[in-house]
């Protein structure tokens, strides 16, 4: 066998020693997400601090700030907040199709679909003068290859205003398509959440 083929088989066979095939996402019921980097748009780049709330690491919120601070990018602001679910990991972990490598499950399963709303401050104007539907997808990179810890995350999408959802309006400003990419922190908590009013068996 030679050592491409090795290496190969070793990362698409699942290890018998694996034990954990969640690698920590079922250490507690609430995730927490703290991010900080740029989000991307047609008409420039703004700083972005991101926050999120995950149940089972499945699905959850999510709210964030862009701010332009202080260059010529329009909108100067943007608010937004909305629901994400990331189908994969548990679909994947009950039915056994995991990888059984760190890495690569906590990748594919991070994939995500978000709906939820913006409200954005056009230059000259004020927060919510442009405001609509916000849809997008979301890809996280383990930087431990591990679920608690640092994370590169990456979401994009597009922001539709409401005259570009209510009467077709097709430019950049009211069909607006945006990419963030943060450097976040995961963290797990039992909140107890799923099993609340569970007894103790005695």
């Amino acid at each position: 066998m030679s050592p491409a083929t090795a290496v190969l088989i070793a990362l698409l066979v699942p290890s018998a020693a694996t034990t954990d095939a969640t690698f920590g996402r079922l250490e507690g019921d609430l995730g927490l997400v703290v991010g900080a980097g740029a989000a991307l748009g047609p008409r420039g780049a703004r700083a972005t601090g991101d926050f999120r709330l995950r149940l089972l690491d499945s699905a959850g919120w999510f709210a964030g700030y862009e701010d332009s601070a202080g260059t010529s990018v329009d909108p100067i602001r943007v608010l937004y907040t909305g629901m994400e679910l990331r189908p994969l990991f548990l679909a994947r972990w009950l039915t056994g199709l995991e990888f059984g490598q760190r890495f690569a499950d906590l990748c594919v399963d991070s994939l995500g679909l978000e709906i939820g709303a913006f409200a954005a401050q056009p230059t000259g104007g004020a927060l919510g003068d442009r405001s609509g539907l916000q849809v997008g997808l979301g890809l996280e990179v383990p930087l431990a290859a591990r679920a608690v810890g640092p994370w590169l995350a990456f979401h994009g999408g597009a922001r539709l205003t409401e005259p570009a959802l209510a009467r077709g309006e097709t430019s950049s400003v009211e069909r607006a398509l945006y990419l963030s990419i943060t450097l976040a922190w995961h963290a797990m908590f039992a909140a107890r959440i799923v099993d609340k009013g569970d007894a103790a068996p005695q």
